[in-house]
Parts: structure tokens; sequence; C-alpha cells
């Protein structure tokens, strides 16, 4: 435990802390703010049916709480180094069970919508002092390990987002319907506020006033980037998504602009843009947001595919996908072993499986088109999921690594804006590839093989992301050795 650490301030009684006891309240939290990302997507039918929404409600539904947890994440991080990381994220949990409940009490569509983009700006206050926390109070094997499970944990959360979502929905426990999804998180948050006084409390040792005009210049830019890339691809890239586009552009240059003014004054800033200019971090957060664009455009197209291509009910097709969380498992618990013995190299043989069990998705559901029967698909999706562990897995600890702990709230907040960007990236691609296959068809074609052609299409986006993740990888293996020892600690990655 690194709490005697220069680089940041943790409290006296965080010695006698066990740290693992923290890190499963860490883990938790994380589980339940990504498995709000993906879940509502197996309800959605329900909810509309329920509340009467039309399609553009349904649509901020979904994307709400994704568009808030992605522009507030940079200040939850920056938040979390000022003002301790542990009293963030308690007062974030608290938002977030609040928030949960009155998802699970909503009327309307539109008191729904208000209460998801709640849940989403909590989430973020939260979500960074998962990543900052554990960088700062584990070291070496120890920091492996805490990252490979987080890693884990985040990946079964997408997935339980699926099956758990899915069986939660059909049983209807206590006739709640689709609102069980939600208030499920309110024990869950509750025994995670008791539990945060387990984790060690930390903040940098700079403290300073925040920089609300970054705050604002991030939040707008990154506001105008998301929401395009949600809403864009359904409604055919209308005239003011591509100026949202542009617009977010100009922001976040001038954003960049700011924090280097706010540096140079001697002031500290939102974001330390000389993070961003460290070669390795840069290449981590581009594979981060390659690596996550992936995960949930795969979630998308398989959803897809199984409901809305072969008709089947929610559950049984999240129980499809399971077999996928079990060599996601398996994967993610050998991964920082496999690291410490093979370092990088195990990473981008990783991502080569990967890359490799799409390949052979995208051509088995390709030849057997309407014929395709799921059970045959589950060999393919346990190696798809063994990919991913061991890519995502090690992947936080070797890109937070590279940073001092004196920043790992900062880079913690950027690498999860990343990650929600790179998830909307995908979505937005694999939506365009996924709509204009579905588009050539005509009517006379079975709706199967409609959605078995998209399927097809939209997942040689993954493929590509994939192959590019092994080059990428392949190439920061090469820069972390050429390195010298002395060299890589000053850029503070982990001994």
């Amino acid at each position: 435990m690194n709490s005697n650490s220069p680089l940041s301030t943790v409290s006296a009684n965080a010695v006698d802390t066990p740290p693992w006891l923290g890190l499963s309240v860490l883990l938790l939290a994380g589980f339940v703010t990504i498995f709000d990302l993906f879940v509502v997507n197996v309800a959605i039918a329900r909810i509309q049916v329920d509340l009467g929404a039309s399609f553009a409600q349904i649509g901020y539904i979904v994307a709400g709480y994704e568009l808030a947890f992605g522009v507030l994440l940079i200040t939850g991080g920056r938040l979390g180094d000022l003002f301790g990381r542990r009293r963030l994220f308690v007062i974030g949990m608290a938002g977030f069970t609040l928030a949960s409940a009155l998802c699970g009490l909503a009327s309307t569509a539109g008191f729904l919508i208000g209460a998801r983009v709640l849940q989403g700006l909590t989430a973020a206050l939260l979500f960074p002092q998962v990543y900052a926390s554990i960088r700062v109070n584990f070291d070496g094997n120890e920091s492996r390990r805490a990252f490979g499970l987080l890693g884990m944990t985040l990946g079964l959360a997408a997935i339980a987002g699926q099956v758990l979502g899915g069986w939660l929905v059909h049983a209807d426990l206590f006739g709640l319907g689709w609102r069980s999804i939600f208030l499920i998180n309110v024990p869950i948050g509750l025994f995670a506020i008791i539990g945060a006084r387990y984790i060690p409390e930390s903040r940098a040792p700079q403290r300073a006033v925040l920089d609300w005009t970054g705050v604002a210049l991030v939040s707008a830019g990154l506001t105008l980037l998301l929401v395009p890339l949600i809403e864009g691809p359904g409604h055919d890239w209308p005239d003011w998504s591509l100026w949202a586009l542009a617009a977010a552009c100009v922001l976040l240059a001038l954003f960049y602009r700011q924090q280097e003014r706010r540096r140079a004054d001697g002031h500290l800033p939102l974001v330390d843009m000389r993070l961003l200019s460290q070669r390795r971090f840069a290449l981590g957060a581009l594979l981060v947001l390659l690596v996550y664009s992936t995960s949930s455009s795969f979630f998308l197209c398989f959803a897809l595919l199984m409901q809305s291509g072969l008709g089947l009910d929610p559950f049984v097709a999240g129980s499809i996908f399971a077999p996928c969380s079990v060599g996601f498992v398996v994967a993610s618990l050998a991964a920082p072993r496999l690291v410490a013995r093979w370092g990088t190299s195990a990473i981008v043989a990783g991502a080569i499986v990967y890359a490799i069990s799409i390949g052979l998705l995208i051509a088995q559901v390709q030849v057997a088109g309407s014929t395709l029967e799921p059970v045959r698909l589950i060999p393919v999706l346990i190696v798809v999921g063994a990919g991913q562990g061991v890519i995502m897995t090690p992947l936080l600890n070797l890109v937070l690594g590279f940073v001092e702990q004196a920043q790992a709230g900062m880079a913690s907040g950027v690498i999860s804006t990343v990650q929600q960007v790179g998830a909307a990236l995908g979505v937005a691609v694999v939506s365009i590839l996924f709509g204009m296959a579905l588009a050539v068809h005509d009517s006379e074609v079975a709706q199967a093989d409609r959605y078995a052609s998209a399927f097809v299409s939209g997942m040689r986006y993954n493929l590509g992301a994939a192959l590019l993740v092994s080059v990428l990888l392949f190439m920061l293996g090469r820069e972390k050795q050429a390195i010298p020892q002395s060299s890589a600690l000053s850029e503070g990655s982990t001994p």
C-alpha cells in the first residue's frame, strides 16, 4: 500500500485499513455504474409500452445516462483530487442511489429521462475515484492484481447488463417489471456507502480552487461531441449534428489553450496537457478508446441480431451471450499473472486472439444467415470474451501506470471520459453500418437474413479496430522496453 508516497496525501488512519476490503467496495461501485450503462437496453421495449414513450424519448432514456456520465468524468476526477477521493465517492454513491430510486419510481418518460441524467452525473462523480483510489493505494504486483480485478468487474458489468438485466425483466420480481433494474441499485448503493469507511482517504498534495472556466469549456465541448455521436446515426446525420461536432472541436481546442495558459500562469489546471503530450499515455488512451468502442458496439450488434433478427426473448438472448462471460472471467483472472511473466506481449497476444475470434464470428454468421442456430455461436463467444479479458484487465493498470500518483485523479477522469467517447463512437459507427446494410435489402428478404447481413457489416468495424489495437499494443510494448527504468519512473510508471 502506498500511503507514504510523497506524491499523494493519504489520511493517517488509512495505514491500518485493509486495502482489499476497500477495493471490494470500489469494485462494487464500478460494477453498478457500468451495469446501468447497458441494462436499460434489454428493458427498453417494456419501458416504451409502460410509459407510452416516443422513439425520441426512448433514445434519450438510453443516451441520457451515457451523455451525462461522459461529460462530467474529468471534473469528477479533479474534484476527488482536491477534496478527497473517498469523500467524493460517498457523495457520488449517495446521489447515484437516490437517482436510481427515482428511475425506478418514474411515472412518465420525461421524469425517467431527468432521473437518468441525474444518475449519469452522480456516477461521474464516483467512478473516477475508483481508478484513482486503486492507483494511489496499490503498488507493483498488488496494483496489477487490483486493476486486473477492476477490468474483470467492468467487463462482467457490461455482460451482466445483458444477462442479469434480461432475467430481471423476464422474472418480473414483485411485479416491478423493468423498474427492478433500477431499484436493485438502492440496497447495493447503501451497502457501498456504509463500506466506504474501508477506502483510505487520499487527495492530491496541491489544494487549489477548481477551474470553473475549464469545467464549462470541457463540459460544453464533450456535450456537443457526444450528443451527435449518440443521436446522429438514428436521424441520418442531420445538419445540426455536423454543426455540433464542428463546435465541439472549437470548444475543445479553446479548452486546450485555456488549460495551457492557466498552467503557464502558475495555476493548477483541470487537465495538465503535458499528460496528453506523453506519448505512451496518449497511445494508451487511444487504445482504451478503440477497445471500449468494440465492446459497446459488439453488445449492440449481438442484441439486435438475437432479438430483432432471430426473435429471441431478452432473457434467452442474454443467456446465449452468457458463455462470453465465462471466457472473460477466466482470462481476467489469468491476465495479471500472464502480464507479470510476459509483459505487454501477453496483452498483444490477447488482442490477436480477440481479432481472430471476431473474424470467426463474422464468418459463422455470414455463412449461416437465416439458418443460424444461436447455440452454435457459444464456442467462439467464449474466445471473444477471453480476448477481451486479456486486453481490458491489464490495460487500465498499464495506461494509468504512466502517470504520477499526484495526477491519478486527473488521469483517471481522462481515461474514463475516453471510455465513454469510445463507446459512443463505436455505437455510432456500427449503427451507420448496420442501418445501411438493413436498407439495401428489400422486404422480400427474410428478416433473419437481413439482420445477419447487417451484423456482419457492423462487426467489420470491430474487426478493423481489434487489428489496430494489436498493432498499437505491439508499438507500445516496444516503446516501453526501449525506455530505461529511471526514465520510466520519471514519467510516473509503476515500478
